[in-house]
């Protein structure tokens, strides 16, 4: 079964947190903001303007997406994913490649 997002929302597989970065720098403690990655499995047909055209979003399937809210959880087949607002999307890492 496949999650099919609405509007301008995305569906994103949470990647595990590195303690590094790829430059070896030690990331610090979690704390209360901490930006999250994730991997956008799917996304909406973006927003509905008023001529009845719909606005195209700016992310992909298979990009890398930071972002520092949680959206809102869901359980699909036994894994846990995330639906977010393109809006909380704080930058994409890479474009597509999955």
């Amino acid at each position: 079964m496949k999650l099919v997002p609405l509007a301008d929302k995305i569906v994103v597989r949470q990647l595990p947190e590195e303690p590094k970065t790829s430059k070896r720098i030690l990331m610090p403690e979690r704390s209360p903001g901490w930006i999250q990655q994730g991997r956008v499995l799917s996304v909406g047909d973006g927003w509905l303007l008023p001529d009845g055209s719909r606005a195209k979003l700016q992310i992909n399937e298979g990009d890398r997406v930071l972002f520092a809210n949680l959206g809102t959880e869901v359980i699909l087949n036994g894994e846990s994913l995330l639906i977010l607002s393109e809006q909380e999307v704080l930058a994409v890492v890479e474009k597509g490649s999955a």
